[in-house]
């Protein structure tokens, strides 16, 4: 099955060659979920992209076979083909890949249970009492209805109660209390909705039932400390703080979040149990699909959520359908303040990332000093010549090409877990040796006399090198000790460079599959 699907493939990449080609190699990963694809056509030399072969139907077919064949699910595979007609397919598990973009190449999963602590887990725990009320909240809850039924013209019918006995099981089966306002609520109402509509009453959200609220949190327990993007994505990713700063764990999710309410896209209200320094628990928070870069505070309490909707109801604030109120307000606190393009006359104090792109010319950083919240900083396409700014700045994940490959200023930073470096000199790799958090790093693109050092890097668990750098590293035997994914960079690097080097480095790849033929 596996050598019918590689033929087809081979026929289906040739019949949709452009002319002139010399050579097709395409890649990508296969399984239940999905197919994928990247690659193309070479045409006088070089590399062009004229519309990659459909193929996802014959992807279906090769992974199916190979899940029969070895119980690969999903499966990483790469197809060279030439205009004489001969292919070559290797096939492997996902523990080896294709990265796209940032200078290409294939990346190795040596740990595929790892996962990068999350800086929040290092924050200093809230040791304040809860903001909530159950009894106003109660209050304000019905006089809610009732103003909003004033504005409808009738009352809005809501499922009958929870009993105290359910809410305890319910506490009982997640393993956490709920707030007590939380609690006060369903004592009114079990959520929002009747048949198929909700009424969305919480910020617009659709308030779940108690039985949804327990499902919520049980289905998504193995995500709720952060979904995984992949170390393509993760090895350098930041969660920035929320406003006011140092309430909400800087998490992408966390067990004690407990998701209440849902705009139904992906994104939900949860109420916060255990907040950082300067927040209470029972705070509600804005989190899900649209919040990779952290949470966001929308309130101390429910019972604070609460008197706002009040208020926007006295206001005016809101807008009036047929059968339905929504509120209008403006967005929650945002703690993820970006720039993207280069350094301003005036850095605002609040911010948190700044991708300086295309600069011409050495870039002063020296203004990025006012933002005392710093936590991504990336020079893109763009050279600085001194990292002296960075020394006193939070920043968690750099991105900079070096003019003149000096680290010294980064000597012991306390924040620093990511670091692409870019070189026009020779780089000195010793004072990474005393970042303490340093858990990425991508050399590739610099020039480094003596990599050796990284075996002394006790904390790194991910490392990008090319081709050259890997063979160096690996003939003195200096691999760093706790890696748990590494790239080998370079748009030419095929799969069996990359599974040579997983070897080296401690993978089994003996049982990788390979196909050759000829149409």
């Amino acid at each position: 099955m596996v050598e019918q699907a590689a033929r087809r493939m081979a026929e289906q990449i040739v019949t949709s060659a452009p002319n002139g080609w010399t050579r097709a190699v395409l890649s990508g990963r296969a399984g239940r979920g999905g197919s994928g694809m990247t690659g193309g056509y070479t045409v006088s030399g070089t590399r062009a992209h004229p519309g990659l072969p459909e193929m996802h139907s014959l992807l279906m077919e090769l992974a199916e076979g190979i899940r029969n064949d070895r119980g690969w699910e999903p499966v990483s595979w790469e197809m060279d083909c030439r205009p004489s007609g001969e292919y070559r397919l290797v096939t492997f598990t996902e523990a080896v890949g294709r990265v796209t973009g940032r200078g290409g190449g294939y990346e190795v999963v040596l740990d595929p249970d790892y996962r990068l602590p999350q800086p929040g887990l290092r924050q200093t725990a809230g040791t304040a009492a809860p903001a909530g009320d159950p009894e106003l909240a109660a209050t304000r809850f019905r006089t809610y209805l009732e103003r909003r039924a004033a504005i409808l013209g009738s009352r809005e019918e809501l499922p009958p109660p929870v009993t105290a006995a359910a809410l305890d099981d319910a506490e009982r089966r997640i393993g956490r209390p709920l707030p007590a306002d939380l609690r006060a609520l369903y004592l009114i109402a079990d959520g929002d909705g009747i048949g198929y509509r909700n009424l969305c009453l919480i910020e617009n959200n659709a308030w779940l039932s108690l039985k949804s609220l327990v499902a919520e949190y049980t289905d998504w327990r193995e995500w709720q400390e952060r979904p995984w993007f992949g170390w393509d994505l993760e090895w350098d990713a930041v969660v920035f703080d929320t406003t006011p700063a140092d309430t909400v764990r800087r998490c992408g999710g966390h067990p004690a979040w407990i998701r209440f309410a849902t705009s139904e896209d992906g994104n939900y209200l949860a109420v916060d149990m255990d907040p950082a320094r300067d927040g209470r628990p029972g705070q509600v928070i804005a989190t899900g699909r649209d919040y990779d870069d952290g949470p966001v505070y929308v309130a101390d309490s429910i019972t604070s959520l609460l008197e706002q909707h009040l208020e926007l109801l006295e206001q005016g604030s809101y807008e009036k359908y047929d059968d339905h109120i929504s509120l209008c307000r403006p967005a929650c606190g945002v703690g993820t303040q970006q720039i993207i393009g280069g350094i301003p006359e005036e850095v605002p104090p609040t911010l948190q990332a700044i991708h300086i792109n295309d600069a011409t010319g050495i870039v002063d950083l020296s203004p990025l000093t006012a933002a005392p919240s710093l936590r991504r900083l990336h020079l893109n396409r763009s050279t600085t010549a001194d990292l002296t700014p960075v020394r006193d700045l939070p920043v968690e994940s750099l991105r900079v090409a070096l003019d003149d490959g000096d680290l010294t200023p980064l000597a012991g930073h306390p924040h620093l877990a990511s670091l692409r470096l870019n070189t026009t000199a020779p780089a000195d790799l010793n004072p990474l040796a005393t970042v303490p958090n340093l858990h990425g790093l991508d050399l590739s693109g610099a020039h480094i006399p003596d990599l050796t050092v990284l075996s002394g890097l006790s904390t790194l668990r991910y490392l990008a090198l090319d081709r050259q750098q890997w063979a160096t590293l690996l003939d003195h035997g200096k691999v760093p000790p706790a890696l748990a994914a590494v790239r080998l960079a370079g748009d030419d690097v095929t799969f069996d460079d990359a599974l040579a080097l997983a070897s080296r480095i401690g993978l089994a790849t003996e049982d990788a599959l390979r196909v050759v033929g000829s149409l």
